[in-house]
């Protein structure tokens, strides 16, 4: 496969160069060290894997989620492993949702980035072990919880916290901004929250935006 890598930290591109190579599948062609980096290559170098960190600096799509979902869209048949540090469920299923295969965590054992390669070569979905403990832990604990947001509440909220206006939400998805009120209306009616100052303070403890790493 033709494997792209984009990290910000340079010694973490070359473990992941190291890894990607021991799976003696891929070919490594190219890397990038942000968004800005990562869609120029990516918009002049075809690629069958994606292999990148969640949170990175750059003027363009500096917002992980923002990035894998405009991936997604210009790059359909680009299967995406996600290396990252964060561990919060909403974060990690968001990802899910944007279409990421896999997802390896940064202080996994060094074997399950190849064994990663290996599940998407295969066509399978690859989730960390201790991630995937997280995620069973959450599912659990959602059986006697409060109902949760629906997935398109969820990401209005995310990207309403993130400094999106109602408008901006709407064009991005396609869809009327009477309809993005009523989808933001409802998750504040669904979480007992009557301001915009506590829907995003919920947004902010609930992990759906964090801060940019220096």
């Amino acid at each position: 496969m033709r494997v792209i890598i984009a990290d910000d930290h340079p010694v973490v591109r070359i473990g992941m160069r190291m890894l990607t190579d021991l799976s003696g599948t891929c070919v490594i062609v190219g890397e990038a060290e942000g968004p800005d980096s990562l869609f120029s290559l990516l918009s002049t170098t075809s690629c069958e894997l994606l292999i990148t960190d969640f949170c990175m600096p750059g003027n363009v799509q500096a917002d992980g989620l923002r990035m894998l979902s405009r991936v997604r869209r210009r790059h359909p048949t680009t299967s995406i492993i996600l290396v990252t540090m964060f561990a919060n469920v909403t974060t990690l299923r968001a990802a899910l949702g944007q279409g990421v295969v896999a997802i390896v965590a940064k202080d996994a054992s060094a074997k399950e980035l190849p064994m990663a390669i290996r599940a998407v070569s295969e066509g399978r979905r690859f989730i960390s072990q201790a991630l995937h403990a997280v995620l069973l832990q959450a599912d659990a604990e959602a059986q006697s919880s409060s109902p949760s947001l629906s997935a398109k509440e969820h990401e209005v909220v995310r990207m309403l916290a993130s400094g999106m206006t109602v408008s901006e939400i709407a064009e991005h998805f396609k869809r009327s901004v009477s309809t993005i009120s009523k989808q933001k209306n409802m998750a504040m009616q669904r979480l007992g929250i009557s301001t915009d100052v506590d829907l995003f303070a919920y947004a902010r403890d609930s992990g759906m935006v964090h801060q940019m790493r220096l």
